[in-house]
């Protein structure tokens, strides 16, 4: 066999791959300005404030297991990460979106299959039976991708796999954040539930008092129908915040994916807990550190990449489909020496008429790039908004959680002032009754108002992309 006659044979070949890819027709990505002003609003600082220790660090560089220093919390995250089935969903999703663009990545060069085919027929009554059999590989509708559509569905593909991965750490950070917080609400329902059992016994006392009182002819019946409708209000109270705890526990359950075991690590009381200050950074360092607004940005690529894709469809489409081995009109003869033969089919395709099918596509394409935009775009400000409001709330819930504790120390010493002139009569029980309904009032008020301090931690430490990042296998080894 000749040296010119190997270079005829594999020229179909040679051809094919130098061709492959020659034009790509998709406009060139340019990434969109963020529609959000340079800086977040500032808000002038508390003077009375104290404040938690602030940090320096990037919150996105700051794995949860340092963010959260109790040990209960982080081991209830550690089982939501292992059980929760919508993070299982999106890392799924990653699984199915990663096959799809190596289906995709595949169709950008040939496949070459092992054949054996076998014919017989024949072209009449009389005619004699015609055979023709042939073994070996055959490469069968590869397309030349001279205007980028392979190119740029595969590219399609890739960036679409690329964003669900970013949802999966957006999940993730949402789970995290989710768990911290219910976790906090349950901590804050202990606490009002340990102050409801407490002002709840101390009404009854007083009820007790008051009746004794009463049948004495010290007291009206009007004081006891008040203290009684104290007693009954604390109850009441206590009623609904057992109901409320034990909704948050679902919550806390659902989102952990499994029952709560009952060996868990010892944890804080919310009034021990704290969280620090986090810094807010510029906007445009949310470009980089929220999954959410990555994951919008690669399925605006994806969206681009697609109109090159339908912008080729104007153009031929070629494929080629071709055999290489061994050939005979017997199947006896099929290996022996001399029987090579190969077959070589290019085919073009060129729509001429399709009532603007193609022409639409390409606008349909254009609109999806639009979409995309315009969804990127709103990821960015929704992203502004939500770390500035959490911005607001880290620079204002500090100088409320103090001003809220001082009124309730406030309030108790009212009211121990206002039982003892009572018991020496100087004061009414109407005093002493609206003592009791403001120290109660205060004290729940200072349990929530550090509960909405906390969760305001917790929604800025993910509103700025922290919650997905691991520790590194050093601080690992430490804990």
């Amino acid at each position: 066999m000749t040296l010119i006659s190997k270079t005829k044979r594999f020229t179909p070949l040679v051809l094919a791959l130098a061709l492959a890819g020659c034009v790509n027709l998709a406009p060139k990505y340019e990434r969109p300005a963020a529609p959000v002003a340079g800086s977040f609003p500032q808000l002038p600082a508390t003077g009375g404030a104290t404040l938690p220790t602030a940090t320096t660090e990037a919150p996105a560089s700051i794995a949860w297991q340092r963010f959260f220093a109790d040990a209960r919390l982080r081991q209830l995250i550690e089982l939501s990460l292992a059980n929760n089935r919508d993070l299982r969903v999106a890392i799924l999703n990653i699984e199915q979106a990663r096959a799809q663009y190596r289906i995709a990545r595949a169709d950008r060069v040939p496949t070459v299959s092992a054949a054996v085919t076998g014919d017989r027929r024949t072209t009449g009554e009389d005619a004699p039976i015609q055979s023709a059999y042939s073994a070996g590989l055959a490469v069968s509708n590869f397309e030349l991708d001279l205007f980028g559509r392979v190119r740029n569905l595969s590219e399609a593909a890739l960036a679409q796999y690329l964003a669900t991965e970013e949802a999966r750490k957006t999940a993730q950070i949402s789970l995290v954040a989710s768990v911290a917080n219910s976790y906090l609400s349950l901590l804050a329902d202990d606490e009002l539930l340990a102050l409801t059992e407490q002002t709840l016994k101390t009404r009854e006392e007083s009820l007790k008092l008051t009746q004794l009182r009463f049948e004495n002819g010290v007291s009206s019946k009007l004081e006891l129908q008040q203290s009684s409708s104290l007693v009954e209000t604390a109850r009441a109270t206590l009623a609904q915040l057992r109901r409320l705890r034990a909704q948050d526990a679902n919550t806390l359950t659902l989102l952990v994916g499994q029952p709560i075991p009952e060996n868990l690590p010892a944890g804080a009381t919310l009034a021990q807990t704290e969280l620090p200050d986090l810094p807010a950074g510029l906007p445009s360092d949310l470009l980089t550190v929220r999954p959410d607004i990555r994951s919008a940005e690669q399925q605006l690529i994806a969206a681009n990449a697609n109109i090159g894709a339908a912008r080729a469809n104007y153009f031929p489409r070629i494929s080629l489909t071709g055999s290489a081995g061994s050939a005979s009109t017997e199947l006896s003869g099929l290996f022996k020496s001399g029987s090579f033969g190969w077959t070589f089919a290019p085919q073009a395709i060129l729509p001429i008429f399709d009532l603007g099918r193609v022409s639409a596509g390409v606008d349909a394409a254009r609109a999806g790039r639009d979409i995309a935009v315009a969804q990127y775009e709103r990821t960015i400000q929704t992203a502004f908004r939500e770390v500035a409001d959490a911005l607001a709330g880290q620079a204002t819930y500090s100088e409320q959680l103090r001003a809220q504790r001082a009124v309730a120390a406030a309030e108790q010493d009212r009211f121990n002032l206002s039982d003892l002139r009572y018991r020496s009569g100087a004061a009414s029980y109407l005093d002493l009754l609206d003592a009791q309904r403001s120290l109660f009032q205060a004290q729940q008020q200072a349990v929530e108002a550090n509960l909405a301090r906390l969760q305001n931690q917790v929604t800025l430490y993910r509103v700025l992309g922290g919650g997905w990042s691991e520790p590194e296998p050093e601080a690992q080894a430490s804990r």
